[in-house]
């Protein structure tokens, strides 16, 4: 007997299908709405498996439930907040005189330095080299800002 089943736009379509057993008992229960009152629906799904956590399992969900984090967790945010303002300040808009140039490459150095610190405060922090974060070239990142 052939497959009754309704395409995107409701219509029926009747032919042979490759449809699978479990691909039509998920459509069916799909089509009786069976989906439709899931908890987190359009939401991320919470993760609470803390098994590479280890035995350190329970202080990262107390510190989770306190809304905090490792500090070398809190230094990478420091880290990634300098590093958009980095970015947002070569990708502004240029200054045009001679004096604004050098305001720009001034602010970019000592931003450059900024980043570098909080660099080496994560790097000293991490349990891991893999958390480990380069520290960053000024010449280059002058040279970013030069092109741009």
């Amino acid at each position: 007997m052939p497959v009754q089943r309704r395409d995107g736009e409701g219509n029926r379509q009747v032919g042979p299908s490759w449809e699978s057993l479990i691909d039509r008992q998920i459509r069916e229960a799909m089509e009786e709405g069976a989906f439709e009152d899931l908890p987190f629906r359009g939401e991320r799904l919470p993760i609470e498996d803390d098994s590479a956590a280890g035995e350190w399992a329970m202080a990262h969900r107390m510190l989770r439930n306190a809304g905090a984090a490792p500090p070398w967790i809190e230094s990478d945010k420091e880290v990634r907040r300098l590093l958009a303002q980095r970015d947002a300040l070569i990708a502004g808009p240029r200054r045009t005189t001679p004096g604004g140039r050098a305001r720009e490459r001034s602010e970019l150095a000592g931003l450059v330095e900024a980043i570098n610190r909080a660099i080496t405060r994560v790097n000293a922090e991490a349990p891991t080299v893999r958390q480990h974060r380069r520290l960053l070239d000024l010449d280059s990142e002058l040279a970013r800002l030069d092109q741009a």
